[in-house]
């Protein structure tokens, strides 16, 4: 399932979801490469 991360204040990034971690952050694989950064919610 691919998610959406926030990383900093301008950095975005989408990537296949990993897992939730406890400080609320989630990290996303992409490529080679583990993000964690804050959720971006779904839009309504």
């Amino acid at each position: 399932m691919l998610h959406t991360v926030t990383i900093g204040s301008c950095v975005s990034v989408q990537g296949i979801f990993v897992k939730d971690l406890p400080n609320g952050r989630v990290q996303v694989r992409v490529g080679d490469r583990v993000y964690s950064g804050k959720s971006v919610s779904s839009a309504t």
